[in-house]
This record gives C-alpha cells, structure tokens and sequence, in this order.
C-alpha cells in the first residue's frame, strides 16, 4: 500500500439517491449504522430487546442497490458491522433480533465505549490470509449478528466466548468481487495503527481497489 498515495472518498447516499457515483468508484465500504429493517430476513417480529426507535427502509434498499452495483462489477466490497449484516441479509441469510435474547454475551457499547472481546479466525480463510492470525482481539458495537448465513458466504472469525459469527467471506470467490465482512469496527480500534485486524484489513481494502482501477467499468 502507497500511504502517501491519494484516496478520494465518495459517499453514497440514501438521501441522494446517487447510485450512478457507483461508476466513479474503485471499492464499496458498507459502515455501520442502524438495525436493518426486519421484513428484509423475513422476520415478523416488529419488537425485541435494543431495536431502534425506528428503522431505516429508504438506507436498507438503496445499499442494496449499490451492493448489488458492486457484485455485478466486481467492485472490492468491505462490510462493516450493519454492512456485515446486510450483506448477509442481502443474500438470503437471516439475523438474530438480540444476542443476549438469544443467550449470548452482550457485545454493546457502553458509556460511549466500544467492548473489547477475543475473535477465533478459520485457517485458511482469506481474512487468516490478511491478519496472518488465528486469533485476536477486537471492538464490539452491536446487539444483532448474523444467524442463518447465506449459502454463498463462509464464516471466516468467530467470537471466541460465545461464538457469534464475526465475519465472512465468498464461500467459492471465483470470478468475484474481492470481499470480506467484518462484526467489529477495523476504523476505531484502539490501536488501529498497529493491530493486523484493522490495519491489514485497510492494507488489503486499498490494495484490491487499487487494483480494480484497471479492472472495471
């Protein structure tokens, strides 16, 4: 990675219905945010433990939009917690409404801290490939993950405590978008500079969009 090279950020927006600034990107970042909308998992629950005061449809469909903008062009996509969930959500899988409903430990942030816990990572798996780790520790900032995983991902990381699915990635990559999804948050790490489950994450991201500059559209 060039770290004096520079990186032009472009944000897409549910509020500007931008889908077309898709064409002048080289990599998706799918952030963080609120719970999605449950009728997307094909839940029928409308309340649970934690649920926001009210969802987000309009930002559901349109990252679904760009997403689906993303495969289709083969676009490095890197999703981060929601991001994660709505990848998995995006491609049949399902969520789970509360981890701590559910009997797993609470992975919320508290007092404006994220909570810290131990990841256990697949070997083999591409994100082993990026941290050269089998395990680590990592941020926690969320009460939902995944449940049921799509067919087309593979759990690459879990919680080690309680084995809540950490992260995925292309279960066959062949012929696809570069991808890795992730539950904590790489961006605001601690010690992010220095930490292989947040700085080779970044390495990795812009290195496969360096790449797809010569690769697409």
């Amino acid at each position: 990675m060039d770290e004096d090279a520079a990186i032009d950020l472009i944000t897409l927006s549910y509020e500007t219905q931008n889908t077309d600034d898709v064409k002048r990107c080289q990599g998706i970042l799918l952030s963080g945010g609120v719970d999605i909308t449950p009728a997307f998992y094909n839940s029928q629950r409308t309340r649970y433990p934690n649920m926001p005061k009210e969802w987000n449809k309009e930002r559901d469909i349109f990252e679904m939009k760009i997403l689906q903008l993303a495969i289709e062009n083969r676009l490095p996509i890197l999703a981060i917690c929601r991001g994660l969930q709505l990848l998995n959500t995006y491609l049949g899988g399902s969520l789970v409404p509360d981890l701590e409903e559910a009997g797993k430990q609470d992975h919320k942030r508290k007092e404006d801290k994220d909570g810290l816990h131990t990841i256990t990572i697949a070997e083999n798996s591409l994100l082993f490939s990026i941290s050269g780790r089998l395990s680590g520790e990592v941020n926690s900032a969320h009460h939902q993950a995944i449940d049921l995983i799509s067919d087309s991902l593979v759990v690459n990381a879990v919680s080690t405590d309680d084995g809540v699915i950490e992260g995925v990635e292309w279960k066959d990559p062949y012929n696809k978008s570069p991808l890795l999804g992730v539950q904590w948050h790489p961006e605001r790490m601690d010690d992010k500079k220095t930490n292989p489950l947040s700085e080779n994450i970044l390495a990795w991201f812009l290195s496969e969009a360096n790449k797809s500059l010569y690769e697409n559209f």
